[in-house]
């Protein structure tokens, strides 16, 4: 089982329970009230899941927020290392420059 907490899951799982702390909420409750086990709640909160957005959007609805306020400023940069993505403005200016470049 692969443990390692990445800089976006540990970030989101950081504002869960930030939300969650000032509701003054246990875990188990959270959990219970957006149907799911408290394991899975819990390997959020620490960053060891990755949690699919229907589950995302429960959390937020449990704790009264919305998920662009659990989400907001997480971006490539807090992808795991290794993982580079090539954005879709970079990739259509590397196939133009690589045409210009055949036709030449």
């Amino acid at each position: 089982m692969n443990n390692t907490v990445e800089p976006a899951a540990k970030l989101l799982g950081e504002r869960i329970r930030l939300a969650r702390v000032l509701l003054g909420l246990s875990q188990e409750a959270i959990a219970s009230l957006a149907a799911m086990h408290v394991t899975n709640y819990g390997k959020i909160e620490r960053g060891n899941a990755n949690p699919s957005l229907l589950t995302i959007v429960r959390i937020a609805a449990v704790l009264g927020t919305d998920v662009a306020s659990l989400t907001k400023d997480i971006t490539r940069e807090h992808l795991p290392e290794g993982v580079r993505v090539l954005g879709a403005q970079e990739f259509l200016a590397e196939r133009k420059r690589r045409s210009r470049r055949s036709k030449a």
